[in-house]
Parts: C-alpha cells; sequence; structure tokens
C-alpha cells in the first residue's frame, strides 16, 4: 500500500487523529507523493455531493493533511483557508492545536511565513482562521503585521479571559487597539469595569502611569478617528473608567474642543463634561483661577455644543454658558453667536431658555452682540418674539390671527371608489393564483369566474383543470388526525382546490365540507364566513348545483354591491331556476351600500324566490343597524390592579351589540366574538363590511398586537382599506391607527390619517384616548406617536389632532408620585402648538394642576404654555 492510498483512506474514514499523526511520520518522497495526490481528491470528494453540499465534515481532516504534507507556507496557507470545507454556517475551526503540533517540525523560518500570510487572510474578528493565526503569533514572534481584523480578532478572544494582560500578544496589541477598525464592534458589549479587558486595562492604568497616559491619549486619539455609537462604545467606558483628572485633560484640551461639533452624542457629551470639569463647573476644582480655557476656547466650546441636534447636549451648554458668565461677565460680549444658535432650534423649550439668558445678559453685550440676537429673533413663535422685542427692539411681531403664522395646506380630497375589474376567466390565471395571491380583489374575481365558468361548461372546465393539476395537491387529502384536518382545510384556496379535483372527478372523498370545515369556535367570524363561501362553492360542484354567478362579488373596489346589480344577479338566477348559494347570500347583504335604491327596491318586490324576499325586505329597511362596539383589554391596565401580574399576551377584547336579523352568519358577524381566533385572510376582511367598518375595524383589532413572526398582524394596507369604507368610526378603527401611528416602521399611517381627516370620518378624541392606552400598556412609544401626529398638523391636520391630543392628555400626564413617560414633555409642547393653531380655549384640569407645581423642568414650562392658551382671554 502506497503512502497515498494510506492516507487517502484515512480521509475517507474521517479519521483525524490518525492523519495527523501520519503525516508527521512521512518521509520526503512520501510526503511528495501525497502532496501531489491530495489537491486532486477534492474533487472525487465534490462528485460524491450535490453541488450545494459542502466538505464540512471532511473539513478537519483535510485541514491536517495538508499542512503536514503540502511543501510551502503559500500552498499551505492557500490550503487551510479553502472555501470548500466551510459553509457559511460553520462555526471557527477547532483544530489549532492539532495544526500546530504537524506544523512544529516545520523551520522556524517556514512557520514565520505562515504566520504572515495566514494573518494577512483574516478579513473579519470572527474569521474562523483567527485562533490558528493567533497561535502562531504568539509562538512565533514574528512582527506583528499591519493588519486590522487580526487586532479586532485579538481583543474578541482575549476580552472574556480573567487576566488578558498576560497574554504573549498583549503589549504588540494595545497601541493597535486605537487605531485598528473593527476593535470597537468586536469590544462593544465589554461594560464591567472590573473584569475581561476593561478591567486589565483599568488595573494596568492604576499601576503605571506612563501605561495610563497612553490609554487616555490613546482613547481621545480613537475619538478623533470618528465611528459610530456602537464603535466608539467600549472607548467611552474606558475612558470613564480611567476617570481622568482635570490636569490630565488639559494637555488635550484642543482635541476634547474638536469632539464637541459632531462627535457622536455619548462621544460629545463625554468632551463637553471634562472641559467643564476643566473649567471648574462640575463640581471639582478648575487647573487654575481662569480654568485652563481662555475666552477663544469658550466661545468654540459654546458654538460647537449649542449647534448640536441633542437637546440634552444644548441644555448643558447653555447651563455651562450662564455660570460661566455670571463668574466672568465680561464674556457676555461673545455669546451672541452661540445664543443665536439656540434661538433658532425646533424647541419652543430650548428657544425659551436662550431667550432667558440672551435677556439676562443683554446689558453687558455690545451693540454687535445685541444685532447678531436681534437678527435671529424670526424664528421664535409669536409669544416669546414679543419678549424678545420689548429688548432688543427689531420688527415687531405680528399677531397673524388664530394659527400664528401657520398657513396649514389643503386636506386630501375624498376619492371615489373604483368599479371592480370583471371575473378571471382563464383557467392557467385561476390555477397560477391558487399558490400566488394574497389579493382579495384577484380572489374574488377568481371565486366568479370559478363558478360561472363551471356552470356555463362544466365538462369543458375539467377538461382544462385536469391537466394543470398534475398531481400537486394530494397532501389535502392525505391520512390526517383531528387536528392536522382543521388546519389543513382553514384557508380558501384549500377549498377551491377541493372543488377543482371534485370537477375532475378525482376526489378521494365525497361530503368534504361535512369533515373539514374547522370547528366555528377556532375561527373569526370573517374567517367563518370566507370559509362558508369556499366550503359552498365545493359543495355545489360535487353535487352538481353550481349556480350561473354570485351574488356576493363586489361591484366596487371597496367591497361594496350595489343594489341594482344583486337584484339583477338574483333575476338571473332565478331565471336559471336555481338557488343562489347562501353564505354567498349573507355577503352580499352585508356588501350592500347604505344609501336607499328606490328603483332596486321596486326590482326586488318582484322577485319569486325566498332568496328575493329576503333581499326585498333587507332594501326595504331590515338593513343591518350600526351595531354599539366597545373595547376593552385582556388585562387591567397597568396601575389600576394594583400591580398584579397578568399571565398571557396582551391583546384587545371588542364587544359588540346588534339586533339579530336572521341570517346566521351575518349576525355571528355583528356579535362579540368568542375566543382568540386566528388572523387568516385579513386583506379580505374590511371589503367583507364596507357598510360597517367599525365591525371590520373590531374582528382586526384582535389580530393587531400579533407579532408578525408567528402570526399575521394588522397592517397599514388593512387600514387603509378600513379609511375608505362606510359607517361611523369608532374606538376600535381608532385603535387601529393609533398602534399604526405610533410605530415608526409605518410612516404611511400619517397618510391615511390625512385620508380620514379629508374625508371628515376622522374619530379625532376617540383616536386620543386609544392612543393613551397603547402608550399606558407600552405597546407604543410616546416619542414615536408625538412625531406622527406632528407630521399629520403641519399637514393640514391640526384641528384633528389637537382634539385627539387634548383627549390623550388627562391619561398620559403623570398622577402624584409618579414620573413623567419619556417624550411627554414633546407631546404637551405638540398640544400647546396645536392649540395655538387652532386657538383653542377651555381649561383641562390636569393641565392646570401640573402648570402650577413647582420647577423649571421642560415638562412644567410647555404645560404652563399650554395652560396659558387655553384660558387666555379671546379677541
Amino acid at each position: 500500500m502506497t503512502a497515498w492510498e494510506e492516507i487517502r483512506g484515512l480521509i475517507d474514514r474521517r479519521d483525524v487523529y490518525a492523519v495527523a499523526i501520519r503525516v508527521t511520520g512521512l518521509d520526503e518522497e512520501a510526503r511528495k507523493e501525497v502532496a501531489g495526490s491530495l489537491p486532486g481528491y477534492l474533487k472525487t470528494l465534490r462528485g460524491r455531493r450535490e453541488s450545494w453540499e459542502g466538505l464540512d465534515d471532511h473539513a478537519e481532516v483535510l485541514r491536517a493533511a495538508g499542512a503536514g504534507v503540502l511543501p510551502g507556507a503559500a500552498a499551505v496557507a492557500t490550503w487551510l483557508n479553502r472555501r470548500d470545507f466551510t459553509s457559511r454556517w460553520s462555526p471557527p475551526y477547532g483544530d489549532t492545536r492539532r495544526i500546530m503540533t504537524i506544523v512544529a517540525t516545520r523551520p522556524a523560518e517556514w512557520r514565520a511565513d505562515l504566520a504572515r500570510r495566514l494573518v494577512l487572510r483574516l478579513r473579519t474578528a470572527e474569521d474562523r482562521g483567527m485562533e490558528l493565526a493567533l497561535a502562531l503569533l504568539r509562538e512565533t514572534g514574528i512582527e506583528l503585521p499591519d493588519h486590522d481584523p487580526v487586532v479586532a480578532g485579538w481583543a474578541s478572544a482575549v476580552a472574556g479571559l480573567p487576566a488578558p494582560h498576560k497574554d504573549p500578544l498583549f503589549d504588540v496589541m494595545l497601541p493597535r487597539l486605537f487605531e485598528a477598525q473593527g476593535v470597537g464592534r468586536a469590544l462593544q458589549w465589554e461594560s464591567d469595569p472590573n473584569r475581561s479587558l476593561l478591567g486589565a486595562l483599568r488595573t494596568l492604568a492604576a499601576a503605571d502611569g506612563v501605561r495610563r497616559s497612553e490609554l487616555l491619549q490613546g482613547c481621545v486619539r480613537r475619538f478623533l478617528l470618528g465611528g459610530s455609537v456602537t464603535e466608539l462604545r467600549f472607548f467611552v467606558r474606558l475612558h470613564e473608567a480611567l476617570d481622568p483628572a482635570p490636569h490630565e485633560i488639559e494637555p488635550l484640551a484642543r482635541d476634547y474642543l474638536r469632539l464637541l461639533p459632531s462627535a457622536p452624542g455619548p462621544v460629545a457629551e463625554l468632551a463637553l463634561r471634562h472641559l467643564r470639569g476643566l473649567d471648574g463647573l462640575d463640581g471639582r476644582d478648575g487647573i487654575d483661577e481662569r480654568g485652563g480655557l481662555d475666552s477663544l476656547d469658550l466661545v468654540e466650546a459654546w458654538e460647537s455644543v449649542l449647534f448640536r441636534p441633542e437637546r440634552k447636549l444644548v441644555r448643558a451648554g447653555l447651563t455651562w454658558l450662564d455660570r460661566r458668565v455670571r463668574r466672568s461677565p465680561g464674556l457676555a460680549a461673545s455669546i451672541a453667536g452661540p445664543l443665536a444658535s439656540v434661538l433658532a432650534a425646533d424647541s419652543v423649550e430650548l428657544q425659551e431658555k436662550a431667550l432667558t439668558l440672551a435677556t439676562k445678559y443683554a446689558d453687558l453685550m455690545d451693540d454687535e452682540g445685541r444685532a447678531v440676537v436681534r437678527d435671529a429673533l424670526g424664528a421664535l413663535p409669536p409669544d416669546l418674539g414679543r419678549r424678545a422685542f420689548a429688548v432688543f427692539g427689531g420688527e415687531e411681531p405680528i399677531e397673524t390671527g388664530p394659527r400664528d403664522g401657520f398657513d396649514p395646506p389643503a386636506l386630501p380630497r375624498p376619492g371615489v371608489p373604483r368599479p371592480m375589474p370583471e371575473a378571471i376567466g382563464s383557467v392557467a390565471e385561476m390555477v397560477s393564483l391558487l399558490n400566488a395571491s394574497d389579493d382579495w380583489q384577484a380572489w374574488e374575481r377568481l371565486l366568479a369566474g370559478f363558478v360561472a365558468l363551471v356552470h356555463r361548461d362544466r365538462e369543458g372546465a375539467a377538461t382544462a383543470f385536469e391537466p394543470l393539476l398534475a398531481g400537486r395537491y394530494e397532501y389535502l387529502y392525505g391520512e390526517a388526525d383531528h387536528w392536522d384536518r382543521a388546519e389543513r382545510w382553514k384557508r380558501v384556496d384549500h377549498w377551491l382546490i377541493g372543488a377543482v379535483y371534485s370537477l375532475v372527478g378525482i376526489a378521494p372523498e365525497r361530503g368534504i365540507w361535512r369533515s373539514r370545515l374547522p370547528n366555528p369556535r377556532y375561527l373569526s367570524p370573517p374567517h367563518l364566513l370566507l370559509l362558508h363561501r369556499a366550503a359552498e362553492i365545493q359543495m355545489a360542484v360535487e353535487q352538481d348545483v353550481v349556480p350561473p354567478l354570485l351574488l356576493a362579488t363586489p361591484t366596487l373596489t371597496t367591497g361594496h354591491v350595489e343594489a341594482a346589480e344583486l337584484v339583477t344577479r338574483l333575476e338571473v338566477v332565478e331565471a336559471a331556476g336555481m338557488k343562489p348559494l347562501a353564505a354567498d347570500l349573507q355577503q352580499a347583504l352585508l356588501r350592500l351600500p347604505r344609501e336607499r335604491d328606490g328603483e332596486a327596491i321596486e326590482r326586488a318586490g318582484r322577485l319569486s324566490s325566498a332568496a328575493g324576499r329576503l333581499v326585498a325586505r333587507w332594501l326595504s329597511g331590515a338593513r343591518l343597524a350600526d351595531p354599539v362596539v366597545e373595547m376593552g383589554w385582556s388585562h387591567p391596565a397597568p396601575g389600576h390592579d394594583g400591580g398584579r401580574h397578568h399571565s398571557g399576551e396582551l391583546r384587545p377584547v371588542p364587544s359588540m351589540r346588534a339586533p339579530a336579523t336572521g341570517p346566521l352568519l351575518v349576525d355571528r358577524t355583528f356579535a362579540t366574538p368568542s375566543g382568540h381566533g386566528d388572523g387568516l385572510h385579513l386583506a379580505w376582511w374590511p371589503s367583507m363590511f364596507p357598510s360597517h367598518r367599525e365591525v371590520a375595524a373590531a374582528h382586526l383589532s384582535r389580530q393587531l398586537l400579533n407579532h408578525p413572526w408567528y402570526s399575521p398582524a394588522v397592517q397599514t394596507s388593512h387600514l387603509r382599506e378600513l379609511a375608505l369604507l362606510d359607517g361611523p368610526p369608532g374606538a376600535a378603527v381608532a385603535l387601529i391607527l393609533a398602534r399604526l401611528l405610533g410605530n415608526p416602521e409605518t410612516p404611511e399611517a400619517v397618510d391615511i390619517l390625512l385620508t380620514m381627516a379629508g374625508r371628515g370620518d376622522l374619530p379625532a378624541a376617540e383616536l386620543g384616548r386609544r392612543a393613551a392606552a397603547l402608550v399606558a400598556y407600552e405597546q407604543i412609544k410616546l416619542v414615536h406617536l408625538t412625531a406622527a401626529l406632528d407630521s399629520a398638523a403641519r399637514q393640514g391636520a391640526h384641528e384633528e389632532v389637537w382634539t385627539a391630543v387634548a383627549a390623550a392628555l388627562p391619561a398620559i400626564l403623570p398622577r402624584a408620585g409618579q414620573r413623567p413617560r419619556h417624550g411627554l414633555a414633546g407631546f404637551v409642547e405638540l398640544a400647546a402648538t396645536t392649540a395655538a393653531w387652532c386657538r383653542a380655549h377651555g381649561a383641562i384640569p390636569e393641565i392646570e394642576a401640573m402648570a402650577t407645581r413647582k420647577g423649571s423642568s421642560g415638562l412644567l414650562r410647555e404645560a404652563r404654555r399650554l395652560h396659558g392658551l387655553l384660558t387666555a382671554k379671546e379677541g
């Protein structure tokens, strides 16, 4: 047996340990033999597999063989990194110790060359070859190649070790930590200053003053290189763990000043805090009497920080400016420029704070400074503008009427429903839709086309469908237990496929609607109605009683069936001597418009069938009244249950009350749904109740808080359909709208709000109350809701937004002893802005109580402004 035959057998058996021992014992001739045959054997191994399969299971044995027999370091480096050995999901290699043992027999110069080559092949900190490359670096002691991924990979590897500073590579890697890209991302989760790498560096700094200085300078140097918050997070933590004193900051003051204008927020906040410390305004003593920063440094710092978008930083900058000018009044001559940038900010709170400081130091400013402030006053709201005019003069603010200069754009004009496209007549298109479409309009057209085709030419339809099935759907008729059976027949397409099988004559079962229609207890009422419609089509095909057409196919894209068209369809069915399908008839009743059609009523009175008489009564006045819809929750509201924990998922719980009308499926959809139900075919639901949108919304609300990974959830497409329907909207519509407005990933909800406002049927007050409940249940964030409502107000829905915000405020404002919610100041600011635009009047007791509290927070300032607007005398 040759050396290659022996090694090949070990490779086939994947005996990696035997291969590792054998290749190190080969003589030069045997080594050349194996090296010549090994690369070609990869093709043989790949030929035994599918094209998409890798060689993951042979990776370690092949790597061991190549490391032992291939002659040059370049060849070994290439072999160890072959893509054939791993798939994208493969974990890091676990054979570092074995490879190190194998290559230990090679010359030192060869191993050093291999180390360099492996390092330069690394691409990321998570590279699969990282462990081996680092092991060779430690063993060979070569000069570290200038390659960022190896630095990031080393940092990631030692971060979890108890003593990273004892690693042989520590000293050589340390300076590179602050330069190499990828280190910050690799160390972003390092947060404990007493453990791992962060703790080791802190300990090192405490023991060695020179190293401490190097670490501090390294952090600042890394900040100046720039990067995202994630990339700089570790270095911010390291800097704060070092806790530098003012005398350590002073030599780096110019660098900290350079960070203020554009560094990420956490870095700019750090720089600002330490510059204030250097100036003696952070509770510590400054460097010297003047604080270590001259007037030019201070003005540069204020200009930089006060121009930033982060309100927290701007507030801190204004506080610093105020305290420093009080200590050194001569600086007042230089503060006009920094303050002017805040006077133009998009926050009334910050504008007011800047104006207060400008007014406070106006007498200390020179003429040029006062002129700079005066030029910036045009961006102030009218009430602040009047205050500023009294001090700085200039152009007197003009009373612009009820909206204080706001010129609202026109709301969108209501659209006109479009006619529904014709029914689908092509068998090929019908089959393609079975698996490819979730469009309710396409499915309504498909069902209508299928029924008309089968009634008109049953044999021709069967002939056309048979070759297109091609055995693709037999799984529907497979053996199944009770639960599988219910699961398999919960979609409309399953029933239509069953109808096609019955049409072609190859269905293995008869009477399938008796056994495979799911238990109504586990279905939402709209879904149940849909399945009844689909199941009765299958039944009609099996029993050969398919009517000439469907009654419920919409005539308009809203889902409506015009009364005259419904009467015409019934006339066709009666003329054919047939009965309409029962669920189809009930869906048609639900789709009738709210308006009465006298001509259609007269024609319906001449219909002779039981279905015709029912439609005649319905059109004459026996139709559905709007139900009373109320919305509750599966859990008590936070703060109203004594703090008890509630198991199970939170969900809205709608209830409906309406007089019985007779048709069972209709009455079921207008009653309080029981159980949780499912969320299949949600896109269909709004069109099923085109004259009663609140009913559709009540059913949809049960799917509102579903996670889209686990079950279908209500989307903006469903809300857009609701917005175009008829019938008074109420709590259910408002709840869905509030939920989507509070989701930053659905900005199109603002457009839907504008559409409803343009139609004049936005339930604004109910929207506010439902939004407040969602905020209380932590289903939406107040800042996201505020942003969406602010956008709507600026696009013309300011009156509706004010109504919503005013209704939400009593529930959103904190009770005694509670902390304000994050973003509440911005929400109250929006209330004040829209109240001014609408010239609203009438005190809100909760706002009045808040306005009387002591304090100077942004929330209290906005509450006082809102209360002042609501209680100001008219005229």
